[in-house]
């Protein structure tokens, strides 16, 4: 199992503050280079499109519905347990979100996300949870405990624990036990550990780089001769 990079509370705050697509952004400021990779690639739904930013460690599991497990009662029900256990051990070490692989994957017809288990993830101190799996009870999930998700059901049909801490693949964006995670409405992303100590500066590079466009664009008097001003000191900047 991966030991969890070191988050700092600084880092936290300036994570916590900006949107995903701005932290993809800043990965490849950091890494100075376009190509970052691992982050989802499809469309999902989020339960609160105005939650802030989840920032936290995976703990992560697998899941199935489709068809009833082929295991022992007693085994699906000792799994389930362990996955319990292995969520509230995670977050004694730090922000932790629950990322969770539906392996039936586009057949997904099995909602593990609901009323019931927003609000036990919430109350054993979990940010967040990030599925390519379903989730239902909208109106009645835990307040502040945002769900990416795959999709929207009405049933849990034989939704079972498969697997507890292992690798898993989220429209492809592949998680390890205990990477660092950043997500919203847009989506999410796993944080390379080598880009950590830079991470803090390239956030703030990449805003200020930002605002040489932004700001001239929203004045009164923007044209294209202040467009290709502005647009040098951009492209200066980013050098």
């Amino acid at each position: 199992m991966k030991v969890p990079s070191v988050l700092s509370p600084d880092l936290l705050r300036v994570l916590k503050s900006v949107d995903t697509p701005t932290v993809c952004n800043a990965i490849e400021v950091a890494q100075g280079r376009r190509g970052f990779k691992n982050f989802t690639r499809k469309t999902m739904l989020a339960s609160d499109a105005n939650a802030p930013a989840m920032v936290g460690y995976a703990c992560t599991a697998q899941i199935a519905a489709l068809e009833p497990p082929k295991e022992s009662p007693d085994t699906i029900k000792k799994r389930r347990m362990d996955y319990y256990r292995a969520m509230a051990a995670a977050v004694k070490s730090g922000p932790t979100i629950c990322v969770v692989e539906d392996v039936d994957d586009e057949k997904a017809v099995g909602a593990f996300w609901g009323e019931v288990n927003t609000t036990v993830h919430k109350g054993l101190g979990l940010v967040g949870t990030i599925t390519n799996g379903l989730m239902r009870d909208l109106g009645d999930m835990a307040n502040d405990y945002p769900v990416l998700a795959g999709g929207i059901g009405p049933s849990h049909m034989y939704v079972h624990i498969r697997s507890v801490s292992q690798p898993v693949k989220i429209y492809g964006m592949a998680v390890n036990q205990g990477d660092l995670l950043h997500a919203d409405c847009h989506g999410a992303l796993v944080i390379p550990d080598e880009v950590l100590p830079n991470l803090n500066y390239a956030v703030n590079k990449l805003l200020e780089t930002e605002r040489l466009i932004l700001e001239p664009a929203r004045q009164p008097d923007f044209n294209i001769d202040e467009f290709e001003k502005a647009w040098a000191a951009f492209e200066a900047a980013r050098t």
